[in-house]
């Protein structure tokens, strides 16, 4: 007996075929000339009359003909993909990482499905944002987020000043000139916050998915060595059809 991915490998040759053929059948039905003749014969009423040859043009393709092959080529398809469904619901494999056993007896059909999700979810985190390596970050459960140890730094505030650079005199007055002197006035205390994540959180994760991935192929390669279980449901359905 054959196994279940080479019933999947069969299934897509004939469904290929099946459809052209199908289709072709289609588009030869809609050729009335195909289905179409002609028998004419001349009897002329005494002898003296015009001896006129037969016409005979042969109908070359008979309706029914079509939908018997049509019938016979989606027997094979109807087969073949009645098999591979049958054996996919005895098809099962574990899903085992690290030695122990993550999943057990997953159906293949399930086993497809996780494959394409864990790549989607491999995409996801390969894009995640990373915490810049230039700071010093420590989860802060009170906001919600990463933060950095908090930088002290002043502001200050230009404060004007007056130096005298001559003194009144009972002629001339002072001269004064003015300027402007930094002056601290405050202090910051900045925090930085983000969202992103680790660079080594990240490097987990996709490991881990890593891991998964390479385990579900293993088991679907497992699951898909299942002896095909063999239907044959094609005959009597189109018997049905038929008549």
């Amino acid at each position: 007996m054959p196994k279940l991915n080479q019933i999947i490998a069969v299934e897509k040759g004939v469904k290929s075929a099946v459809t052209r053929d199908v289709t072709d059948s289609y588009h030869q039905l809609q050729k009335a000339a195909l289905l179409t003749g002609i028998s004419r014969t001349y009897t002329p009423r005494d002898d003296e009359g015009d001896k006129l040859p037969a016409e005979y043009t042969k109908v070359q393709l008979d309706a029914m003909d079509v939908v018997r092959e049509s019938a016979a080529r989606m027997t094979e398809l109807f087969d073949v993909t009645a098999t591979k469904d049958a054996t996919n619901q005895v098809a099962v494999a574990d899903v085992v990482v690290d030695g122990k056993t993550l999943l057990s007896k997953v159906p293949v059909t399930y086993l497809l499905f996780l494959e394409k999700q864990l790549t989607d979810f491999h995409t996801l985190i390969k894009k995640l944002p990373i915490l810049d390596g230039s700071e010093d970050w420590h989860r802060d459960e009170a906001q919600g987020c990463y933060a950095t140890e908090p930088v002290q730094t002043t502001r200050t505030k230009k404060i004007p000043r007056n130096h005298v650079k001559a003194e009144a005199t009972d002629k001339h007055p002072a001269q004064v000139e003015v300027y402007h002197e930094d002056v601290i006035v405050g202090t910051w205390r900045t925090v930085k916050l983000s969202g992103a994540v680790p660079a080594s959180t990240v490097a987990a994760l996709l490991s881990r998915i890593d891991k998964l991935q390479a385990a579900v192929k293993f088991a679907r390669e497992e699951a898909n060595e299942t002896t095909a279980v063999e239907k044959k449901v094609g005959e009597a359905i189109f018997q049905y059809l038929l008549g």
